[in-house]
């Protein structure tokens, strides 16, 4: 592997929502991101992203989009959340099925960082449950195996999950972040707000350059440009402050690329930035 790092963003999945549920605040209805009481023309289809990042320090997956058993029944992966999420995985889009298409398996993946674990991030865990170390934020963990009915814990039953605690840092809305290898190149940065241990990564070139991987601070680009929160928020003052820091961290001139997990127009392509 040469002295840079490389990102690949890959879709590995498709799911159906009501508009209500990206963005806060465009529809009269407070209970629209449900999808309750609402006809089928308010729904919007997103695509799930996840990346993989080539690093000389070790190889990463950001997120794993949707499981396999998503192609046979959504009741069976989403019980009840069905009302919410409707997820679709094409022939091919599957995490482990993009990963070979780099030449990779799941247990040659060093690092799986979950930037948090609501289910169309969460889903494809046990694809990727070989991989040498899985990592969620241990604030995430704490309350994602407490709250059954907003959290699916059977989709990372049997996956060996490790934790993290955010250290003080000079980056994020409440400084405060998680260093992957310690110099600086990959941090998994405190962005509260959509979920209570939410990560951004944001990935660091030797030139200053940068790119953020926003996870669903927002779900789509116009998100940080209109300040629209995520319908379903934890705190919506903290997902405010998150999606403010986002807005400036993209408008850097440092900043090569600013992605939001469900932005209809990211299309799968890959970064480089010099390390």
């Amino acid at each position: 592997m040469n002295n840079s790092i490389k990102i690949h963003v890959m879709h590995t999945g498709l799911v159906r929502v009501d508009k209500g549920l990206p963005f806060h605040g465009m529809y009269r209805n407070p209970l629209a991101f449900t999808g309750l009481f609402r006809s089928e023309k308010n729904k919007i289809t997103l695509p799930v992203s996840s990346y993989l990042i080539e690093h000389p320090k070790g190889t990463l997956l950001i997120d794993t989009g949707w499981n396999k058993t998503i192609r046979e029944s959504n009741w069976k992966e989403l019980g009840l959340q069905v009302q919410i999420n409707t997820g679709y995985l094409p022939a091919g889009w599957a995490v482990d099925e993009r990963l070979a298409e780099f030449g990779y398996k799941p247990e040659d993946i060093d690092y799986v960082l979950m930037s948090h674990l609501h289910c169309d991030h969460a889903s494809g865990m046990p694809l990727i449950k070989n991989a040498k170390h899985i990592l969620v934020s241990s604030q995430e963990w704490k309350i994602a195996n407490k709250l059954p009915m907003v959290y699916l814990p059977h989709e990372w039953k049997g996956v060996d999950v490790e934790t993290y605690d955010y250290e003080k840092s000079e980056f994020g809305p409440f400084h405060r972040s998680f260093d992957v290898f310690g110099d600086g190149s990959v941090l998994q940065v405190y962005t509260p707000g959509h979920a209570s241990g939410m990560s951004a990564t944001l990935v660091c070139g030797s030139n200053g350059k940068y790119v953020l991987l926003a996870a669903d601070v927002g779900y789509a680009n116009k998100s940080w440009e209109k300040m629209l929160t995520p319908g379903i928020c934890t705190n919506r003052n903290y997902a405010i402050q998150s999606l403010g820091w986002v807005k400036e961290m993209a408008h850097d001139e440092n900043c090569v690329e600013a992605l939001a997990n469900h932005d209809t127009k990211t299309e799968q392509h890959s970064i480089i930035l010099p390390l």
